[in-house]
């Protein structure tokens, strides 16, 4: 029995997106996949910010803090906030399904 996974993507006219998801898949690629607006320069090296999303509130405990490396990448981002995450070091997994982030101007 298949399972359908999908995270909600805001984009950057506050326009709100089911996008699909499949385990193991990075974040930036599923917003990428689905049409939307993200720059993702790097490829998802973790060696820029243009995947710079807003982790939900209710969700940033269950995604978990940035690894140092991504820490040292988001000191470049713009508008950087308390649940920011870099899209590219988040590879999805069933337990974040219904995960909502928020697109930034970095990605623009």
């Amino acid at each position: 029995m298949s399972t359908d996974y999908h995270i909600n993507v805001i984009d950057h006219e506050g326009i709100a997106h089911k996008v699909p998801a499949r385990p193991g898949m990075p974040v930036m690629r599923l917003i990428a996949d689905a049409g939307l607006l993200i720059r993702a320069e790097c490829g998802g090296c973790c060696s820029c910010a243009t995947c710079h999303v807003h982790v939900d509130d209710q969700w940033f405990s269950v995604v978990g803090e940035p690894s140092a490396e991504e820490e040292n990448t988001l000191d470049s981002a713009m508008d950087i906030g308390d649940t920011s995450r870099l899209s590219c070091q988040m590879s999805f997994v069933p337990e974040w399904d219904g995960l909502t982030v928020t697109l930034t101007q970095d990605t623009l």
